[in-house]
């Protein structure tokens, strides 16, 4: 049975629309799924001569980084899919092109600058001139030389999909509105079959050469993971289903079996080859993810996902995930050298990485992100605001969820 507690189609009149908190609380948790990736890898991108892992037992740490490596791509993929249906979903209609690309533009690009002037400053000052400016400028991942896709803060290379996507985003809104409601389902499909055919596609790309500890060769794997282009299915993915949920069409699946359909997703992760554990076997479990929490907020039940705890970790979830190559990578050696230790204080100190990483990142929230959003995302003349549905909050200023 479909659930009718939306509120009306994007096509409708333009007006704001309810917060969706626990989609808030949701992008801590994609964030979660990178770091832990990060945080258990065999081996430092910036130093390669260091111990692969904090733990002493290196069977107990080959099995830990070989369970979460599949989570960092995944990871990925849900802010792809949570971004196309936030925007979506509070997006005005009556907004031109250019305000949403102000705001878009404000929200990512001081934060990347600032992790980019760390990351040069600390490690990466011998980058060469056409790798630092296409990071700097979030169009490295357009490139397939190893040494300008992973260049300075490696982990900005999904901005540049972000930024395609925001670049595009008031041209694919105006076809995605004129979906009708009865073929909504028919475009989802259409997206989930993209990212299958990136996957397939794949095989065919030009090999270049192999890359240690990688199942795929050079061009293979930066077409299906860090190029652009193929990963707009994702967001347009999203985008629908914010359209589903928009016109009540979403059937009423809650959070426990979505997540538990992520699980089977996730397990058919470890079990598959690159690049069909990218984002090929738990894009539809995200999807379910994504709308069970909108839905759910949109019924008014507060759930855990919605707590003041969990949207405040999902607001600081954008510096937390451009900062962890610092934390990990840099910080960690430069504060425990090339130390390794038992399993529960290897556990423990994964624990304070987690802590730090998030004290930097609400420094960077607090004293960048947050200000900047509040003084410029609305520019210079106000219109005067929508009237919300009755019995909703307002949306924060500057703020998609």
């Amino acid at each position: 049975m479909a659930d009718r507690t939306a509120a009306s189609t994007p096509s409708g009149p333009p007006q704001r629309r309810p917060p969706l908190p626990s989609l808030t609380g949701l992008r801590f948790l994609a964030a979660l799924l990178v770091f832990l990736t990060h945080s258990l890898m065999l081996g430092n991108p910036l130093r390669p001569t260091a111990p692969p892992s904090l733990f002493a037992d290196l069977d107990l740490a080959k099995k830990l980084a070989d369970f979460f490596l599949p989570a960092g791509p995944i990871g990925v993929s849900f802010f792809f899919v949570l971004s196309g249906f936030v925007l979506t979903w509070s997006t005005n209609p009556a907004d031109p092109a250019t305000a949403f690309w102000r705001r878009r533009a404000l929200k990512i690009y001081p934060n990347h600058i600032v992790t980019w002037a760390l990351g040069m400053w600390l490690w990466a000052s011998a980058t060469p001139l056409h790798a630092w400016l296409a990071n700097l400028s979030l169009v490295h991942a357009f490139s397939n030389r190893p040494d300008t896709v992973q260049s300075v803060n490696f982990p900005s290379w999904s901005l540049c999909s972000e930024v395609l996507f925001y670049a595009l985003f008031p041209l694919f809104i105006l076809g995605v509105r004129r979906i009708a409601e009865h073929r909504l389902w028919l475009y989802a499909a259409a997206a989930v079959a993209g990212v299958a055919g990136v996957a397939l596609a794949t095989r065919f790309i030009p090999r270049g050469m192999d890359i240690p500890g990688y199942d795929l060769p050079l061009n293979q794997q930066w077409f299906s993971y860090a190029f652009p282009p193929p990963r707009l299915f994702e967001f347009v993915l999203g985008m629908i289903l914010a359209r589903i949920v928009a016109a009540g069409r979403w059937p009423r699946i809650g959070l426990l079996p979505s997540a538990a359909a992520f699980a089977a997703g996730y397990w058919a992760a470890l079990a598959v080859p690159d690049p069909y554990d990218f984002s090929l076997t738990t894009i539809i479990p995200i999807g379910m993810i994504i709308c069970a929490a909108a839905t759910s907020d949109l019924r008014g039940e507060r759930g855990w996902l919605a707590g003041r705890t969990m949207v405040w970790l999902g607001s600081v979830s954008f510096a937390f995930y451009l900062l962890q190559a610092l934390v990990i990578f840099y910080g960690r050696p430069e504060v425990l050298g090339s130390r390794t230790f038992d399993t529960l204080p290897a556990l423990g100190l994964l624990v304070v990485l987690l802590a730090v990483n998030l004290l930097a990142a609400w420094l960077l929230y607090t004293l960048v992100e947050n200000p900047v959003m509040k003084r410029w995302s609305r520019g210079g003349k106000q219109r005067p605001p929508q009237a919300a549905p009755t019995g909703t909050p307002p949306v924060p200023a500057g703020e998609a969820v």
